[in-house]
């Protein structure tokens, strides 16, 4: 078969990841490193547990001053979270 315009193999990957399916993906994978980059490194070393599901981001911390700290600013963590992501993955955290 002879092709107009060959492409590739960078070119394909490249459309493949920035299907909006799979780029959300890539993006939830990369939640625990952008935890770690918007809250403060004392919250991040004292985190537990970091899930995602269904757009609920459950931590699970190991300290209740840092829960608390959390609690209060969580909707300025979910807008920072999105931001850096480059897609709403996150509508509200859930502490523990």
């Amino acid at each position: 078969m002879k092709r107009t315009a060959p492409k590739s193999i960078g070119e394909i990957l490249d459309e493949f990841f920035k299907r909006p399916y799979v780029a959300r993906k890539i993006a939830e994978g990369r939640i625990p490193d952008i935890w770690s980059e918007v809250v403060a490194p004392q919250i991040a070393a004292a985190t537990r547990e970091i899930r995602l599901e269904r757009g609920i981001l459950y931590i699970g911390m190991a300290s209740g001053v840092a829960r608390q700290e959390l609690f209060y600013q969580r909707d300025s963590i979910v807008a920072e979270i999105n931001r850096r992501a480059g897609h709403d993955i996150v509508r509200s955290i859930v502490v523990r």
